[in-house]
């Protein structure tokens, strides 16, 4: 996979506007080649293979598109979790049941978001999850994650830690975010593995 090269450490503000300039830059073709593509190869992933639930997420914009995946998933039988943006940025969780089942929802000033429309199951349902699929914006070689800067998802991952749950994590990006080397505090827990386009990777933390 293609790392981007840099002399010196980026603070985490300066990485995410370099990502999201490159993924701006993206036509919508290039999105959804590369989301047939890393729909089958995640598809190929042993803990997806496995799962009974996946807590997984709806892509907006230039981000992996998700889509393909959600459907090969729910096609499968598995039990399919999306998130639910709260008020204070945690995340509650609907079922997937296709596409007819997502509603595109307006959080204030931030972007619209498709999130399931049915029964919301709360914010522990994600701890009943065998994989959760994570968005980002890059993944180093130790596994650190680097995430929107929101917020939601390190709720969850401390929700997973405090209640004892230990799903595969598994954060879905394009080839060129698999860098040397993200910025990471004291909150930040690797992730177990990395889907791209091209193919998966797995972490020293993985199983």
């Amino acid at each position: 996979m293609s790392h981007l090269g840099r002399t010196a450490e980026p603070d985490k503000r300066t990485l995410r506007r370099e990502l999201l300039a490159v993924r701006s830059r993206l036509t919508a073709d290039d999105v959804q080649e590369a989301a047939d593509a890393l729909a089958e190869c995640a598809l190929r992933l042993p803990e997806l293979a496995e799962a009974r639930t996946v807590a997984a997420y709806v892509s907006v914009g230039a981000e992996p598109g998700t889509l393909a995946l959600l459907d090969a998933l729910h096609a499968r039988g598995t039990r399919v979790l999306l998130p639910v943006l709260l008020a204070d940025n945690d995340l509650d969780w609907g079922a997937y049941a296709g596409r007819g089942s997502l509603a595109r929802v307006q959080h204030g000033g931030k972007m619209a978001l498709f999130e399931p429309s049915g029964e919301r199951l709360g914010p522990d349902a994600v701890t009943r999850a065998d994989v959760v699929l994570l968005p980002g914006l890059a993944v180093d070689a130790r596994g650190m994650r680097l995430g929107r800067g929101g917020g939601s998802y390190d709720r969850v991952l401390a929700r997973l830690e405090r209640t004892g749950a230990q799903p595969s994590l598994v954060v879905l990006l394009y080839d060129a975010e698999v860098v040397a080397r993200v910025p990471e505090e004291a909150h930040d827990r690797p992730v177990h593995a990395v889907v791209t386009p091209s193919g998966a990777r797995r972490f020293g933390s993985g199983r």
